[in-house]
């Protein structure tokens, strides 16, 4: 929303008006780290400010990412300062005339459907960045306790 004060940003690549989100997520789908900045930075820059939770998760091996991702940011990603190697993998897109599931690339995309079910996050409401990922982190954890009450 335009009218709406706080941090925002123009994507001319994409078309976007606002702010990005940037989440690391396990294989289920659960947030590890959460970013969202303004639209003006490009994606490759704006996932380089989830390194604090690279570092963090010692036990990552592979971050796997999209095609706009490749490049650079694969050459900084191996060069983190860790233990263990962390390497990431570019999920390419399958050229056919029928649609189908990208391995390892919707779970994140299903994250962020989840996320899309809560009112706050349906629209961009927060003024700053810092509550729009803390608005993220109490949905998370709302979803983590449904899925705990159910079994």
């Amino acid at each position: 929303m335009a009218s709406q004060p706080g941090e925002r940003g123009f994507d001319a690549g994409k078309r976007i008006r606002g702010r990005k989100r940037h989440l690391l997520v396990d294989t289920l789908g659960l947030i590890l780290g959460v970013k969202v900045h303004s639209a003006g930075i490009q994606d490759r820059d704006g996932a380089k400010l989830l390194e604090p939770f690279l570092l963090f998760y010692g036990w990552l091996q592979v971050v796997f990412v999209d095609g706009g991702y490749a490049g650079k940011f694969l050459d900084w990603l191996a060069n983190l300062p860790r233990h263990r190697h962390l390497r990431g993998e570019v999920v390419k897109k399958i050229h056919t005339d029928r649609f189908e599931v990208l391995p390892m690339r919707w779970v994140v995309e299903r994250t962020f459907a989840w996320l899309g079910n809560f009112r706050r996050l349906s629209k961009d409401y927060e003024m700053k960045t810092e509550h729009s990922e803390a608005m993220i982190y109490i949905a998370s954890g709302s979803l983590l306790a449904r899925r705990l009450a159910k079994s």
